[in-house]
């Protein structure tokens, strides 16, 4: 069976009842609009850009990627996250970073210069997303980059020379001026917004008093169950946190 993802500026393209097509729709691709195929077990996927959206195609329908989270199958979601990860490299691949020459595709996920030969995968932006608690309160934060008003939690990007737990304890004391222990690895989530990999992390606060850093921050604190603010949706891994946090 072959998967057809086919996208365009972070929306890609369903069939009307909400799937992946399974045979290439009548949008008059062009060769260069091809970018890649990989195998997933059984499956192939063919990833295509799309120059522009298709308009009047009967059948058809362009969502953005997060929004397919509610309509696709997870393992769906996931290669939909892949493909549109493989189209922004592709993208800012077409050239050599050492000499300048074209870029040229070697294997379904990577590139070597037509120059000098240098190999290219690929790079992963890893952040942490980090739930701390306090007994029975949940420290949720509102980013200014938020687009909403939901409240989410400590997260931040790896920096180089550091490990997982160190970025850990940075971010929440550069985000909130407070200190954690317990640090324990809770899960990971691909995130295609457009390559990263967020990790996942449970801490238990140790010290220290909220003071916000206003420059990412426009609001924050302790929080119980019984009096959550809006969360984010069930798509990230924000979510499985804070719901682990209300099973108890």
């Amino acid at each position: 069976m072959t998967l057809y993802f086919l996208l365009c500026k972070g929306d890609v393209l369903l069939t009307q009842e909400g799937r992946i097509p399974l045979s290439i729709p009548p949008v008059g691709l062009q060769p260069w609009n091809r970018v890649t195929a990989f195998k997933v077990g059984e499956r192939r996927c063919e990833v295509y850009r799309l120059d522009a959206p298709p308009t009047g195609l009967e059948g058809y329908r362009m969502l953005p990627l997060r929004q397919t989270h509610a309509l696709l199958p997870p393992d769906e979601y996931q290669l939909a996250g892949k493909c549109q990860e493989l189209v922004y490299w592709d993208g800012n691949s077409r050239f050599c970073g050492c000499c300048g020459a074209p870029m040229q595709w070697s294997s379904p996920i990577s590139k070597h210069c037509t120059g000098c030969g240098k190999e290219l995968w690929p790079q992963l932006a890893v952040a942490i997303i980090v739930r701390v608690t306090r007994g029975e309160e949940i420290l949720l934060v509102h980013a200014k980059s938020f687009r909403t008003d939901f409240y989410g939690l400590v997260a931040g990007f790896v920096e180089t020379g550091e490990t997982l737990e160190q970025c850990v304890e940075r971010e929440v004391w550069e985000e909130t001026r407070l200190r954690v222990r317990g640090i324990r690895y809770f899960g990971s989530q691909p995130w295609p917004f457009p390559c990263g990999l967020m990790v996942g992390f449970t801490a238990e606060y140790a010290e220290g008093e909220v003071h916000l850093q206003r420059s990412e921050l426009s609001s924050g604190g302790w929080f119980k169950r019984g009096s959550l603010p809006r969360v984010p949706d069930e798509a990230s891994i924000a979510r499985w946190l804070i719901d682990d946090y209300l099973k108890g």
